[in-house]
């Protein structure tokens, strides 16, 4: 069983499964600073940071998506010393799955709607409600961001630790 769990092929797929999540969860970690940078940029400057961010954490999601892919070919690849009937495999894949609804659902509207908003204020639209909504999608985006760290914190938990093995 050993054999096959430390062998090239194993290591491989282990290493390309940090990376996609070094990558992946590393380049959008840090988006409430490209936030607050961008807040502090009103009109056009703000607007660019936000969308260079934007940018990037689209393509962060798209190596995110690889990570379980991945992880879930370590079970398969550990000659049942991972099942997938484990606490630690099946919770995280559980709370990647939420987080992933979090993104799609919550924080990447708001995203959106929030540079469509500063896209009016910068073509002149002087809407008196643009700055409450703009206000309210940042308490959004704040929440979003807030449960996706700390689902990714108990995601790492769970897969150093990995209790249920």
């Amino acid at each position: 069983m050993l054999a096959t769990y430390f062998d090239g092929p194993f290591k491989f797929v282990l290493v390309l499964h940090l990376l996609t999540a070094i990558v992946g969860f590393g380049g959008v970690m840090l988006n409430a600073l490209y936030v607050r940078q961008a807040a502090r940029r009103p009109g056009a400057d703000g607007l660019a940071v936000l969308e260079a961010n934007f940018a990037v954490s689209s393509v962060a999601e798209k190596v995110i998506y690889v990570v379980p892919i991945l992880g879930l070919a370590l079970v398969g690849m550990s000659d049942k010393l991972y099942k997938f009937s484990q606490t630690w495999v099946w919770l995280s894949l559980l709370l990647f799955i939420a987080g992933i609804g979090i993104v799609h659902g919550l924080v990447i509207p708001a995203e959106k709607r929030t540079m469509a908003l500063l896209r009016r204020q910068v073509d002149g639209d002087s809407d008196a409600s643009i700055p409450t909504e703009l206000e309210a999608l940042a308490k959004k985006r704040d929440i979003g961001g807030m449960t996706l760290s700390v689902l990714l914190v108990v995601i790492v938990f769970l897969m150093v630790w990995r209790p249920g093995v």
